[in-house]
């Protein structure tokens, strides 16, 4: 596969919306919800969760966009978008997506 302007725009897209979705999401996993369920202060949580999930909406349709450009399989492109919603899993396909593309 050649890596066409066009590829390695949707990877540089996805490398920052991979790092920006797995950063919200750890801090909304390790952080706001201890926060909230432990210590009863709900306000990051209230903050960080909307953000996050509007990263994500973001972050599955930049991953769809560089899978399909780089026309990966069905199964890779459905592990690719799952991966914003598993703690460090994001960081994880961002570097095998750039090991892919080279």
């Amino acid at each position: 596969m050649s890596n066409t302007p066009e590829l390695i725009g949707a990877f540089k897209r996805f490398r920052f919306m991979a790092i920006l979705t797995g950063t919200m999401l750890l801090i909304l996993t390790f952080i706001a919800v201890p926060l909230n369920h432990i210590w009863h202060h709900p306000l990051l949580s209230a903050i960080v969760g909307p953000i996050h999930g509007f990263l994500y909406a973001v972050y599955v349709v930049v991953a769809f966009d560089l899978t399909r450009r780089a026309h990966w399989s069905l199964g890779r492109t459905v592990l690719y978008l799952l991966a914003g919603t598993i703690p460090f899993a994001s960081f994880v396909a961002e570097k095998r997506a750039r090991n892919l593309i080279g």
